[in-house]
């Protein structure tokens, strides 16, 4: 992440949930209204997912609010939204989750360095309740050792 992008939301649970393979950059079309809420902090990644339709990418049950200043035009909150990516990347990842059981996960909104609004997707594996715990663990020692050094200090 550069210093000029300015993060909208991020989808913390999903670092838990899975296990990042890679991550990608891509477009999504949204309606004027949708980016005026956007702008403003109005969106939620909790429950969104990503799947492949007719070779084409998107995302369903991203959460935007809708944007109360615009007129008569009503639009559902957690509608389906295309993803934009160039064809060769899109057949890449689809030939990868249908081999080999990864799923695509929207991690992050944000705005990139030219003010465009970006979504982060994540190749991702689902971990195991083990793994689970082993992140529990690793985050409990990171805390205990802050809190060493800084009662050090």
């Amino acid at each position: 992440m550069s210093k000029k992008t300015k993060g909208i939301t991020v989808n913390k649970k999903a670092r838990f949930e899975y296990n990042f393979i890679d991550q990608y950059e891509v477009g999504i079309v949204l309606s004027g209204a949708e980016v005026k809420s956007l702008r403003a902090g109005n969106a939620n990644l909790n429950d969104a997912y990503c799947y492949f339709r007719k070779g084409e990418l998107w995302v369903r049950s991203l959460y935007i609010k809708e944007y109360n200043m615009a007129s008569d035009y009503e639009q559902d909150s957690r509608r389906e939204r295309k993803l934009l990516m160039k064809k060769a990347e899109l057949r890449r990842l689809e030939k990868k989750v249908k081999e080999k059981g990864y799923t695509l996960i929207p991690y992050r909104i944000y705005f990139s360095d030219r003010g465009m609004i970006k979504l982060e997707i994540a190749l991702a594996q689902g971990k195991k309740i083990y793994d689970k715990r082993q992140s529990i663990k690793d985050k409990d020692m990171r805390r205990d050792m802050d809190r060493m050094k800084k009662a050090a200090y």
